[in-house]
Formats: C-alpha cells, structure tokens, sequence
C-alpha cells in the first residue's frame, strides 16, 4: 500500500468515526463535480477543523478568500450563530453561481453573501464599508497570499483568527530557488508572517485524501 492509499484510508477511518453523514455537504460536492468545478475543496476533516475552529471562536463574522463550490463555506456556516455572517469572495463568476446555489440549498442563503470579483479589486469595497471580521480563511491564488494577509490585517477584530490553506505545496515551500509562482506566493506570506508584531502564528503539515500539505494558524492580537 501507498502512502497516498495510507492517508486515504485513515481519513476515511476518522470519517466514518467522527463525521456524521452531512446530506447538504455531500450535494455541494456532487454539484461541484456534475459542474466541472476543481475537486480542490477542503477535505471532509479539514471541514470539520475549520467548523469547530469558528465555532471555539464564537466566530460571528466570517471572511473566506475564495470561495469555489461553496464546500468550506457552508462548513463555517454551520458554525454561525444565528445572527453570524460570512462573506465568501470568488473571482470566477461560473463557480460562484454554483456556490450560490449549493449555499441556497444548504438553507444559508441568509448568512453567506458570495461577491463576484478579483479580490484584490472587492477586498477594499469591505474597508470602506468599515467591516471588520474575527474569522478570516483565505484559500484562493497562492500568488496573491501576501496581499490577502495585509488585507486580513486590515479587516481583522482583535482576536481574529487567520487561516491560510495549502502552505505545504508537497514540501516545496522550502525550495528557496522554486521559480512556482504559487510556492513564491506561499514563501513570501511566511515572510510577512515572520516580520508581523501583529500576530501569533503556527503552521501544520498535513496529509490525508488531499495528499501532503498544510495551513497557517494565526492570531491578531
């Protein structure tokens, strides 16, 4: 057996444990699938770790940089209170149809606002609507990660929680002569971080049925 099949089937292991069946999950991604969308969402398990991140926070504004299918945003949304409120930014207007309506189905469709747009150009819309958040999850364009991280810092309550996905890049974010413009992404928000008084932070190679990465884990004090 792999090591990949080794992930795989632990996954499944703590899955069948520790997951119940989610009918409005599992539909997001079929219709994900049915609609040629990536299958790069969050594991059903980093889900589940992003759910119980936002609910230990108490989280009731929620940012989420990249929104695809809508998958992790209905796994933070599940965590909201009933006042809580997410708003999802996606750049491709064919996914983010689609993550309407799986958010719509999910019964969410008060709570998650997905805005169509670079977010880049849709991230400085939110400052001059003087909105803060105390959740942030950014998964989006590995290039971008340092302009979202100095755009969550301008958005982020004290106390937010910042989340960054996919930092591991199977290892390649330690090749200082990597010319992937995602790996160089990835480097030079590790740099911001390290240079940061704002912050706290700590990242955590994973490995499962997304294969070998990993996510940052930061506080703003």
């Amino acid at each position: 057996m792999t090591e990949l099949n080794v992930w795989q089937h632990v996954d499944d292991y703590f899955m069948n444990k520790l997951l119940p069946e989610n009918e409005h999950l599992n539909a997001v991604l079929q219709a994900n699938k049915a609609a040629g969308i990536p299958e790069i969402d969050v594991s059903p398990t980093q889900g589940k770790l992003l759910y119980l991140l936002a609910k230990m926070k108490g989280a009731a504004n929620i940012l989420e940089i990249g929104t695809l299918g809508g998958y992790s945003s209905i796994c933070l949304a599940q965590a909201l209170p009933p006042e809580g409120k997410i708003v999802t930014l996606e750049i491709n207007e064919e996914y983010a149809s689609v993550a309407k309506q799986n958010i719509e189905n999910a019964g969410y469709e008060q709570q998650v606002e997905v805005i169509v747009g670079n977010a880049l150009d849709t991230l400085p819309n939110l400052k001059k609507a003087e909105l803060l958040f105390d959740f942030i999850f950014i998964d989006a364009d590995k290039p971008c990660n340092p302009a979202y991280l100095q755009w969550a810092l301008k958005l982020a309550h004290p106390g937010a929680i910042i989340i960054a996905d996919n930092v591991v890049r199977n290892g390649a974010v330690t090749d200082e002569n990597s010319e992937d413009e995602r790996v160089r992404g990835v480097q030079k928000f590790m740099d911001l971080l390290k240079e940061c008084p704002r912050t706290e932070a700590t990242a955590i190679q994973t490995v499962g049925v997304k294969g070998y990465d990993g996510f940052v884990l930061a506080i703003v004090n």
